[in-house]
């Protein structure tokens, strides 16, 4: 083996290493936020609006994908997370455009977990962790195969706003707006919807 071909294979072993860093890290960060968003609905009992489903769907898409990736293609980290890329960068897409409703007083939504900001906020930090990990462990993960370079990996997040934009633009349209403020007992904030905005003089 030459100088050259050794430095090469201890580079893509390097590499390789800390892509499986990388894909453990959002392994870890994908089953949270799945576990995270069952648990707001079943354990306590918030509905999910039609926002809230396109994340939870993304979350858990990543998931399967890292997953069966981790045990049916252990040696190639870089390609598991380049594959999962779109589907975060989708889930990152919707969560940001969540966060704005609400940001704006479009919509209101319920406290996520712990009581630690909405559960739109907490989505998009979530989102912003698990693409910034399926993003980088990809391009570690870069020398793996010819396909990998950084064209396709540019073209994978692109996918995954055409996926965001698509799920935007095909949700069920927004609640009216109430016309009587909500009743605190009888409608309590178990979901996103439209606030009550007094009439001004």
């Amino acid at each position: 083996m030459t100088d050259s071909t050794s430095l090469e294979h201890s580079i893509g072993n390097s590499s390789t290493n800390r892509a499986m860093i990388f894909r453990s890290s959002a392994i870890q960060i994908a089953v949270v936020g799945a576990a995270g968003s069952v648990f707001l609905s079943v354990g306590q009992g918030l509905k999910a609006c039609p926002l809230c489903f396109y994340q939870r769907s993304f979350v858990m898409a990543v998931l399967a994908v890292l997953a069966l990736g981790r045990f049916l293609e252990r040696s190639r980290p870089g390609l598991i997370c380049l594959l999962s890329v779109p589907l975060a960068w989708a889930g990152l897409g919707v969560a940001v455009f969540h966060y704005y409703l609400v940001a704006t007083k479009v919509l209101e939504c319920p406290q996520g977990l712990f009581g630690f900001g909405t559960a739109p906020a907490q989505s998009l930090m979530l989102f912003n962790f698990l693409a910034s990990d399926v993003s980088v462990g990809a391009w570690y993960g870069r020398h793996e195969s010819p396909r990998q370079r950084a064209t396709t990996q540019i073209a994978a997040v692109l996918f995954g706003f055409v996926l965001a934009v698509a799920c935007v633009k095909s949700s069920p349209p927004l609640p009216p707006v109430p016309a009587a403020a909500y009743d605190p007992v009888k409608q309590p904030l178990d979901t996103c919807r439209r606030p009550f905005r007094a009439p001004t003089n």
